[in-house]
């Protein structure tokens, strides 16, 4: 049996889905895999903020053509950059294990000290950033990683801001000079976590080797979140959700109209994340309306 894994072009893409791949094929002795690459619409319009472009979906696009046309029998993405509503005949199969949540600075080859504007293209990060380092100045970068470290080190930015998970797996720890807590940026919905779709009539069952059920719990709570706020890519929205005993902590982070920053916590049962986190969301969005008036 050949299972044929759609996947984006860039190398961390690549990556991510080779990892699932190897993922299978060790729990399924026998199993063949072939990654299907394509470059989808919002690699190639790289002179425009994703918001004004139509937002995350236009990393999904082609994939969901492919699965839905056979030309791949999966699709694997970074959690955080999928779209908070998915399509009904496209759902979220498996979601692997968590690699390291947080973000992460990173400097120019060589360089010690932070000199010049952090390139960052996420509204979240921005925001943060703007409270977390007072005077240092955010301007937008696009791009796939590799990509964004050549501008850098090319002298376009005096750093970056990127997924720590991401610069992990493509063997870049290196290149990370300080990592930020979840509490000084709290992270992306689903950041740090790989995701998988298929067709509705695929048979799950060959996938549940793939599926973490704490980052499953979490991941779901963290979109429960971000989606009882509207969210999206240019949403100023944030959660993290963590499971101890049990108990899943969820933490949002929204800005009102006047992007200030709202940050609460919710507790309670893990099997209740998302209905917690929906709560909470709706909560601190009260909060913040009542403050602006």
């Amino acid at each position: 049996m050949e299972l044929r894994i759609g996947t984006r072009e860039s190398r961390l893409a690549v990556a991510q889905a080779e990892l699932v791949g190897e993922a299978l094929k060790a729990a399924h002795p026998g199993l063949r895999v072939a990654l299907v690459a394509m470059k989808t619409t919002g690699d190639r319009i790289l002179d425009r903020p994703l918001d004004l472009i139509g937002g995350k979906g236009l990393f999904v696009r082609e994939l969901d053509a492919a699965l839905r046309a056979g030309r791949a029998d999966l699709a694997v993405h970074s959690c955080k950059d999928l779209p908070m509503e998915l399509p009904e005949d496209l759902p979220l199969a498996a979601l692997t294990r968590r690699e390291d949540p947080r973000d992460a600075l990173v400097l120019p080859r060589g360089a010690k000290t932070l000199s010049g504007p952090i390139g960052c293209s996420s509204l979240r990060r921005k925001l943060q950033l703007r409270e977390l380092l007072p005077g240092v100045e955010v301007v937008p970068i696009r791009g796939n990683v590799l990509t964004r470290l050549q501008k850098l080190d090319k002298g376009e930015y005096g750093a970056l801001v990127l997924a720590a998970a991401g610069l992990k797996r493509l063997g870049l720890e290196d290149r990370i000079c300080r990592y930020f807590s979840p509490e000084e940026l709290l992270p992306a919905a689903g950041q740090g976590i790989l995701a998988v779709q298929c067709r509705r009539d695929m048979d799950l069952s060959l996938l549940a080797p793939l599926r973490d059920r704490e980052a499953e719990a979490c991941a779901l709570a963290e979109r429960a979140f971000v989606r009882a706020l509207g969210g999206g890519c240019s949403s100023p929205a944030a959660a993290y959700a963590q499971i101890s005993d049990g108990v899943l902590t969820v933490t949002g982070l929204l800005a009102d109209s006047l992007e200030n920053l709202h940050q609460a916590s919710a507790r309670g049962p893990a099997d209740r994340g998302e209905a917690l986190a929906r709560t909470l969301a709706e909560e601190m969005k009260e909060r913040a309306q009542w403050r602006a008036r």
